[in-house]
This record gives C-alpha cells, sequence and structure tokens, in this order.
C-alpha cells in the first residue's frame, strides 16, 4: 500500500478537513500548545491490524495543514507489528510521540480509518480460515465505500483475500443487467469477445443452467455462478469439468460464514463475497495518552 500516492493523501487529506481537525476548540481551551504527549493504540478485542501506516500520514498532513502544528513526532512499531498481524485484546499495537494538540486533532481520524480497514481485515481473515484446506480463493467486489475502495481493498489483502475488479476497467464481468439489456448471454457475450482489448478476459455471470450451457457454447473464459445453492453449484462445476473445460469458476450470491464452506467444497475456484467490505463491523481500537515528562 502506497500511504504516499496522491491518492491516499487526498483521501486522508480530506478526512481531516471534514473534521475541521485544525480547528479544535476544546483542544485549544484546555491543552497547554507547549505539551508533548504519548499515545498508545489499543486493540480492545481480537483482531487482524490493518491501516498502520496511516497514521504517520495523518500527522503530516495535519502539519502542513496546520502551520502551528510541529512535524517532529515519533510512531514506533514493534518490529512484528504490521498490517495483516493477529492481535489480541488489550495489545498495544503503535505508540505516538507527538505534541498534544496535534494527536487529540487527529485521533479520530487515525481510529475511524484504523477501526473500519482492521474490521475488513479481520472479517476476510475469518472467511479464509472457514476454507481452509480447499483450493478456493476468497475475491472481494466492488462493494466498497465510496472513495475509501483503496483502503478497503488493501485490508481485504491485509486478512488473506484476493482483489476481484478494482474498478470497472479492470477486467470484463458479464453482468445479468448486461445480458438483460443486450439481448441475451450468447449475443453480449459475442460481442465482448470480439471487441475486447487484448489480454482481457471476459467473465460471463449466470443464473441458470440454460445460461451456463449458452455461456460454455459462447466461449466464456470464465464463469460465475450466482446465487445457485452448493448441489447446484456441485452439478455447473461437474458439467463444465466434463467437457474438459479448466474455465476458472466464481460462485457468488447469498454466501455466508455459515455455508462457504459447503460452497468450496462444490470445486469452484473462487468465492466472492460482497460482506467483507459492504457491512464490515468496525473492531474496536482506543488511544489512551499520557503527558511527557522532561
Amino acid at each position: 500500500m502506497d500511504w504516499k500516492s496522491k491518492r491516499a493523501e487526498a483521501i486522508l487529506e480530506q478526512a481531516l478537513v471534514e473534521d475541521r481537525a485544525t480547528s479544535d476548540v476544546t483542544t485549544a481551551l484546555t491543552i497547554d500548545p507547549g505539551l508533548r504527549a504519548s499515545a498508545t493504540v489499543i486493540a480492545k478485542q481480537d483482531c487482524v491490524i490493518c491501516g498502520l501506516g496511516s497514521i504517520d500520514r495523518f500527522l503530516e498532513i495535519f502539519a502542513r495543514l496546520d502551520k502551528r502544528s510541529s512535524n517532529r513526532f515519533e510512531v514506533i512499531n514493534h518490529p512484528e507489528m504490521f498490517d495483516g498481524v493477529r492481535v489480541k485484546q488489550g495489545q498495544a499495537v503503535a505508540v505516538i510521540r507527538h505534541n498534544a494538540r496535534a494527536i487529540l486533532a487527529c485521533e479520530r481520524v487515525i481510529l475511524n480509518l484504523m477501526q473500519r480497514m482492521s474490521g475488513i481485515s479481520t472479517v476476510t481473515r475469518a472467511y479464509v480460515d472457514a476454507v481452509a484446506g480447499t483450493k478456493v480463493k476468497v475475491l472481494d467486489t466492488r462493494k466498497t465505500i465510496p472513495g475509501l475502495r483503496m483502503f478497503d481493498k488493501y485490508a481485504v489483502r491485509c486478512g488473506g483475500g484476493q482483489n476481484h475488479r478494482l474498478d470497472l476497467s479492470d477486467g470484463i464481468l458479464i453482468k445479468n443487467n448486461h445480458i438483460s439489456l443486450g439481448g441475451g448471454v450468447p449475443k453480449v457475450l459475442a460481442r465482448a469477445l470480439a471487441e475486447r482489448r487484448p489480454g482481457q478476459t471476459v467473465e460471463c455471470e449466470v443464473r441458470s443452467f440454460a445460461e451456463l450451457e449458452q455461456a460454455i457454447e459462447g466461449g466464456a473464459e470464465s464463469l460465475l455462478l450466482d446465487n445457485m445453492t452448493p448441489a447446484q453449484i456441485k452439478k455447473a462445476v461437474r458439467l463444465v469439468r466434463e467437457r474438459g473445460l479448466q474455465t476458472p469458476i466464481e460462485a457468488s450470491g447469498g454466501i455466508t460464514l455459515a455455508n462457504i464452506r459447503k460452497y468450496a467444497l462444490a470445486g469452484v475456484d473462487y468465492i466472492s463475497v460482497g460482506a467483507l467490505t459492504h457491512s464490515t463491523v468496525a473492531v474496536d481500537l482506543s488511544m489512551r495518552l499520557t503527558a511527557e515528562i522532561f
């Protein structure tokens, strides 16, 4: 993850601007401007931590936005603490040494982002663990928070999952609305295969065995079996493999932690789970500050 990229910096800066971090009236009225503090970020539950790199960047950007703020700070991470690591409840994940006013001004945005990213990494790891021992790879979707996709997708990778499409330009995926509006599987598939750019793979979503047959006959290079039961998935995989085809097969729709292993054992190569990002629960992190005594 390139935390210094222009896109990442723009998102982090907007978070500080949204919170009016440079106009923290409570801190200005209660905290001496010269006070330095140590702030410890603590996991209040077992989780997979993610977003550690954002701490430095938030503080650097804040120093640029607030000309009164010093850029003299230190973020200390244990050598074994990095994004994707499992941590225990009560474990310290980072220590910040900086001007107290600057830490307090950035506290909420740092925790907000890290809590969400760690929540995504944690639930992704649970799904990945649920299919352990099978060949299945767990994929995310484009069901991300607008503006935060690069962070959401990075968090999935830190949890052991893989990214599907990053955006609409990143691969061809013919879905049910394309099929309905474009005149059916044979027509839209033929057009996509004929007009794609070199190197692009054409994946086709199917919702029935009739559409599956059409997709196979039409030369789909990857298949997405949508909203089928594990039994239907197993039958569909058999139909494809009996023809000697090694076409990658993905399952999606209605897949949860409770049933993902059944889908994995049905023989698919990939399982995409929108819940990794669209309804993740943020993990509980806190920041404890103490004044530094010189």
